[in-house]
């Protein structure tokens, strides 16, 4: 297993802008889908959650996300659109900030273009959950904590 650190809030590589992968950096991201794929499983094994996890969260500034939902996929360069401008609001958790949840809101459906692990485009609608967790991942991609997106100065709570 190849079980990479996940980078903390205050972090400055968490707070910077990754880059798009080129098609033939192919190699490399398949590596990188293995680093994120055995941190994600030993977070869930050591702490019983976690859903996705995105390549700046262990130090890797591409746009990449692997998430395990209920099956394992890579997003690559992925992109979003918003439906319309319904919202929810959700308590968010973060491997990046570990103990804290903070109240967001976030958009209850959008498109989410991106690339596969074969470099095939894929498109998929999705919505609720799974909406909230792409947009908490592709924000990681923008150098963006959930932490920053807080509905107010009352929207923050321990939880261990």
């Amino acid at each position: 297993m190849s079980i990479k650190k996940i980078l903390i809030a205050g972090n400055e590589l968490l707070h910077k802008k990754s880059d798009e992968v080129l098609f033939d950096e192919m190699n490399y991201i398949e590596g990188i889908m293995k680093d994120l794929r055995d941190t994600l499983i030993d977070f869930r094994r050591k702490d019983g959650s976690g859903r996705g996890i995105a390549a700046p969260q262990i130090g890797i500034l591409k746009r990449v996300i692997y998430l395990n939902v209920p099956e394992p996929f890579l997003i690559i360069n992925p992109l979003l659109e918003f439906i319309d401008d319904e919202k929810i609001i959700v308590w968010d958790d973060c491997f990046s900030f570990p103990g804290i949840k903070v109240r967001v809101k976030r958009y209850k459906r959008c498109l989410l273009r991106y690339k596969d692990e074969f470099w095939n485009d894929r498109l998929l609608k999705i919505e609720n959950e799974m909406s909230e967790l792409i947009q908490h991942e592709y924000d990681h991609l923008d150098g963006i904590l959930a932490l920053s997106r807080a509905i107010d100065g009352n929207s923050f709570k321990m939880t261990g």
